[in-house]
């Protein structure tokens, strides 16, 4: 199974929202468990999985973490998104997650801020 940065943001919504997005029904159940189990990985949420299981068949979800509402903000304006995905998530371009969230910073200032970073 792969990691699907679409997904995840899609599932990060539902979470904050309590309201599954439309999209949502397009995935399949492995792979929306795949990338729950992913998002507890990665921190950006605090669940509990069922033990001894590849990929989950139980996930009871808790909430999202500081990290998990930092990338839900990073990525909630629809262009900026779009940017990432055509710059950054596209099939044959090495990126990691790090890379992925630089970037949106990047775009959120140079959109909101006219480029000029904020104070430390």
């Amino acid at each position: 199974m792969k990691r699907d940065m679409e997904l995840i943001r899609l599932l990060l919504l539902q979470q904050e929202s309590g309201e599954a997005p439309r999209e949502l029904a397009d995935y399949s159940r492995e792979d929306v468990l795949y990338n729950l189990a992913q998002m507890g990985d990665a921190g950006l949420i605090c669940a509990s999985f069922s033990p001894d299981a590849k990929t989950p068949d139980t996930v009871l979800i808790f909430r999202l973490t500081w990290a998990g509402h930092d990338f839900l903000d990073a990525t909630r304006d629809s262009k900026i998104w779009k940017k990432a995905k055509d710059h950054i998530i596209k099939p044959g371009v090495s990126w990691t997650f790090q890379t992925l969230l630089e970037f949106l910073k990047r775009e959120i200032e140079q959109r909101f801020l006219g480029g000029v970073s904020p104070p430390p």
